[in-house]
């Protein structure tokens, strides 16, 4: 494995964890600030981060019709579309079903890369994502209880397709574009979307109870880690990793989402996470070998 694949292993790795515990900081604060309040806000904060970012690092700006229209499908599709679907599966659901049925990322990613990217899956790569998929499940298992479970369900795997697809999008933009600026203007198409229906529901904002130390945290934890730098790290990591089977470093995800439900929701962790993390290992390992 090469020196980009190692390194995008690792920013693809990063952001993954960092998104397992999203789905618990989200199930904590979902029932205060509605869905799409909370992509909002934590977009509002992330997009101010990576301006930041962009100024400090002094990237270089690109403008042009056919990247523009792949990073706004990039906003619209991943930023807009899946993130709502998924915080909203999550206050339906569970921390930990959230985490998991999103898994389904990889698997999407495979088949939209086939017309997308050109790349055919090989045998190899569906080897791996069966023994991920074993993993998933070995994790967490079916047993779940909820009045909402199906529609929660539904939402997230809405999330899991959208997102495949906007993995697989970024991709398609000119190498030349900043991933820091790609980040950026999609975090913007995400708030321009969303502002409209803020500006309809506006007395949601107000019901909010802005004293709250707990809801900053959240915001911040949600704005600034998980979409200014989880963002750029995934979107980065992609760029270099650059395989349809980089998604399975998503599969990450349940692990840490599994262990802090666990630990700070006390939801139920069984001796198949154990069994479940071995065969999530060895499909990255069966993946990265037949690259």
């Amino acid at each position: 494995m090469n020196k980009n694949k190692i390194i995008g292993s690792i920013y693809l790795t990063l952001a993954a964890c960092i998104w397992g515990g999203m789905f618990v900081v989200v199930k904590s604060i979902v029932s205060e600030v509605p869905p799409i309040q909370l992509v909002w806000l934590r977009y509002l904060i992330g997009s101010v981060a990576l301006l930041v970012i962009a100024l400090v690092a002094k990237i270089q700006w690109h403008w042009d019709k056919r990247n523009l229209l792949l990073i706004f499908l990039i906003g619209l599709i991943g930023d807009t579309i899946s993130i709502v679907a998924q915080e909203t599966g999550t206050m339906f659901s569970s921390a930990q079903l959230g985490s998991v049925v999103t898994t389904a990322t990889p698997a999407f990613m495979i088949i939209f890369s086939w017309p997308l990217l050109k790349i055919k899956p090989t045998k190899g790569k569906c080897i791996s994502l069966s023994l991920a998929i074993l993993g998933v499940v070995s994790i967490v298992g079916f047993h779940f209880k909820g009045k909402n479970l199906l529609l929660g369900v539904i939402f997230l795997l809405i999330a899991g397709l959208t997102w495949a697809l906007m993995s697989v999008l970024i991709e398609l933009v000119d190498k030349k574009y900043s991933i820091i600026q790609v980040t950026f203007l999609g975090t913007l198409v995400a708030i321009v979307c969303l502002t409209p229906v803020i500006f309809i529901q506006k007395r949601t904002l107000l019901n909010i109870s802005w004293g709250s130390v707990h809801i900053w945290l959240s915001l911040l934890y949600l704005g600034i880690i998980s979409t200014a730098i989880a963002f750029f790290l995934w979107n980065k990591g992609l760029v270099l990793f650059h395989s349809p089977t980089s998604g399975l470093f998503f599969l990450f995800q349940p692990i840490v989402g599994t262990l802090l439900g666990w630990l700070f929701l006390n939801e139920s962790i069984k001796v198949g996470f154990f069994v479940g993390l071995g065969l999530i290992l060895v499909s990255i390992i069966v993946s990265i070998r037949n690259e």
